[in-house]
């Protein structure tokens, strides 16, 4: 037996000297060339390392290698795919017998690395004799379907000491689009001190001229490869963007993750311009961004939920999910913001027509042509790829100087049907809801649109919205329209609907009727007119029909103690053009709303005409002349009436109360009604 131990002995050490002598007596080329060449069976690229080369294997594996590259694909722009100045590794021989592994070093110094895809699609790192990827459903092992390969039952033990990576550079180039990207100056170190102990990862790189920290620390290594939830903290820190994840990640099927994350970008704009797409929307607006929430996400769905939002001086909170296990995506949310000032994503306002008109004058640039509809194709496929439920409300909105109080919003979206229900709606003193319906299934979208309003005060919203002051009082409206059509122009060509204002308790500013009926020559001259006269009323109201994008109203009615005003006309949307005839009548009675709009009296009609960016008015003489012609009798009736209401009726408008003063410059009538050929030659002019 002691021989037999003796001789063993003798072995265990011929061994070990075989392997601390033998390397010695080995040239250093017979080991390239093995490696070379088994590099060039696994990939069928050339591997060269051409500076000097180190090999012992006792006490421990110890492999150093400088200059050493890699070659790259046929057809690649850059010779080689990687390129190391120096490559260390120190793996421990002995524990690798029992099934450990304990690697003491293992250093790459300045790797270059170029990734490429040529102009077939065909990837660099796509290498000869590599087999397909396996088919769907399928894996290239047979592993638990509850547990990832490799997990407790034959897991190795690790231990990692220096590992380091320092000075590196990787490239990416995809000659289909000419995009390029260069990542410089990697610096990455991990230890792994055993299975047992946390994992931690901390380096840096420049993309794209700054600098980006990257850390990460985890759980046991042993419970993460088993596919337990383990606790991880991942950082990335920057000039441009600032995130942090804290919580678990579970690699068992099905992986995921479950925790807290929290961005942080200084500005969306600097981020984007930093990432190569710089924004060019107009406004001030999309500077600092910060987001934070609970995140839990499998690869079947994402849910992000208990969400403070800020961008620029908007304050939300919402909860989000999105589910893809189905046929089609399924988004769900909520989002309250506190208020919107959408101005800053706007453009500045453009010019006003009088500044427009002076700077032509001027001789500056010529005013732009007037707008017409699109005869664009409206694409609504979007609408198609995905499902939708989601819930907004806003305490206030500003658009422009529009400002908008408390509103609620759902969207519906489902297989290319949507559905925008705005459930509440506060603006100026009053309230209002309305639906949008978008049904994008047919291959020509189709529109609906209803909406009422009540108390609304028309004259700061009319202002604030389009500039237009002429109208007040408190307003109602609703109005109910369908479209259809695979353009704008279509759109407009097929618009059908209805609906009805009212507005009481108001005035029309700018426009004073009773001065026209005394003296219809000067009245529509009146430069200050618009700041000084104006017409009260106490109802005004119609209702209107919408055909094929043609707009009538017939029933035009404004009140007034002394006028009543009637109006009926058109507006065509599609040739963007509007033809109103605008009718006042003296009826010299002060019951105002409510009173017969049918009193005698003589009618001066108005024509509102011309195309919508440059709308005329003038006084209809030539109709009133033939309403006279029709019926003399009725028209003289009319007039004397009228006559009388003017020179005393309800205080007089042609401010002349006393009912024995001279007519029309003459003798005492004695209250007797004027000559009506004279009276009806002085109320339209001389």
């Amino acid at each position: 037996m002691k021989k037999v131990l003796i001789a063993l002995a003798a072995i265990v050490i011929l061994a070990v000297v075989a392997l601390l002598v033998v390397p010695s007596f080995i040239p250093v080329e017979t080991y390239k060339a093995q490696i070379a060449q088994a590099a060039k069976d696994a990939t069928g690229r050339d591997l060269t390392i051409q500076g000097e080369m180190r090999l012992s294997l006792l006490p421990r594996l110890e492999l150093e290698a400088e200059d050493v590259s890699f070659a790259n694909a046929p057809g690649a722009a850059q010779p080689d795919m990687a390129r190391l100045k120096k490559l260390l590794v120190q793996l421990q021989i002995f524990p690798l017998i029992t099934g450990e592994v304990r690697v003491d070093s293992f250093v790459l110094v300045e790797p270059v690395i170029h990734l490429e895809v040529d102009k077939t699609g065909r990837p660099n790192w796509q290498f000869a004799g590599a087999g397909a990827p396996p088919a769907a459903g399928t894996t290239g092992t047979t592993s638990s379907p509850t547990q990832p390969s490799g997990g407790s039952g034959d897991m190795p033990e690790i231990s990692l000491g220096d590992v380091r990576l320092e000075d590196g550079l990787v490239t990416y180039a995809d000659a289909r689009t000419g995009q390029t990207v260069e990542i410089s100056a990697i610096n990455m170190t991990v230890s792994v001190p055993d299975m047992n102990s946390p994992v931690a990862a901390d380096g840096s790189l420049i993309w794209n001229g700054q600098k980006l920290s990257l850390n990460a620390k985890s759980g046991a290594l042993r419970g993460l490869m088993a596919g337990q939830a383990t606790t991880v903290s991942l950082g990335l820190e920057s000039g441009v963007v600032n995130l942090t994840y804290q919580g678990n990640v579970s690699n068992a099927a099905p992986a995921g993750i479950d925790g807290v994350i929290d961005l942080d970008v200084p500005s969306i704009r600097e981020l984007a311009a930093w990432t190569g797409s710089p924004i060019e929307m107009a406004g001030s607006g999309l500077g600092p961004l910060k987001i934070k929430g609970k995140v839990a996400a499998t690869p079947a769905k994402v849910a992000f939920t208990e969400a403070a939002i800020s961008l620029d001086d908007i304050n939300a909170e919402g909860d989000f999910t999105a589910d893809v296990s189905g046929a089609k995506p399924y988004l769900k949310g909520r989002l309250d913001v506190d208020r919107l000032d959408l101005n800053v994503y706007m453009p500045p306002p453009a010019k006003s027509q009088e500044g427009a008109a002076s700077a032509s004058s001027d001789g500056g640039d010529q005013p732009a042509a007037p707008a017409d509809w699109s005869d664009e194709p409206i694409d609504l496929t979007a609408l198609k790829l995905v499902n939708v439920d989601f819930a907004l409300s806003v305490g206030e909105i500003l658009a422009q100087d529009v400002k908008i109080g408390r509103s609620a919003l759902t969207t519906a979206l489902k297989d290319g049907l949507l559905v925008l229900d705005l459930s509440e709606l506060n603006l100026y003193g009053g309230a209002g809801k309305g639906k949008v319906t978008v049904d994008a299934r047919d291959k020509v979208p189709a529109v609906e649109k209803t909406l009422t309003m009540e108390a609304i005060q028309a004259q700061p919203l009319l202002t604030d919205a389009a500039g237009f002051d002429r109208l007040e009082g408190t307003g109602a409206l609703n109005i109910s329209i369908v479209a259809k059509g695979s353009t704008e122009r279509e759109m407009v060509k097929s618009l059908n609907g209805n609906g009805a204002f009212k507005f009481v308790d108001g005035a029309v500013r700018g426009l004073n009727l009773a001065a026209m009926l005394r003296n219809v020559g000067t009245a529509f001259s009146d430069k200050g007119a618009r700041d000084s006269q104006k017409t009260d009323f106490a109802e005004l109201s119609g209702t209107f029909k919408i055909n094929g994008g043609i707009v009538r109203n017939e029933d035009l009615i404004l009140r007034n103690p002394l006028l009543r005003v009637s109006g009926a006309g058109s507006a065509d949307a599609p040739k963007r053009t509007v033809n109103y005839r605008i009718e006042p009548k003296v009826v010299g009675s002060i019951e105002g709303q409510g009173a017969a709009s049918e009193a005698k009296g003589v009618a001066v009609p108005v024509i509102v005409e011309g195309p919508w960016d440059n709308v005329t008015y003038r006084p209809d003489l030539a109709g009133l002349v033939t309403d006279i012609a029709k019926d003399p009798e009725k028209a003289l009736e009319g007039a004397k009436d009228t006559l009388k209401q003017l020179k005393g009726g309800a205080g007089g408008l042609l401010g002349g109360g006393d009912a024995a003063a001279p007519a029309d410059g003459g003798e005492s009538s004695g209250g007797a009604v004027p000559d009506p050929a004279k009276a009806l030659k002085k109320l339209f002019g001389d």
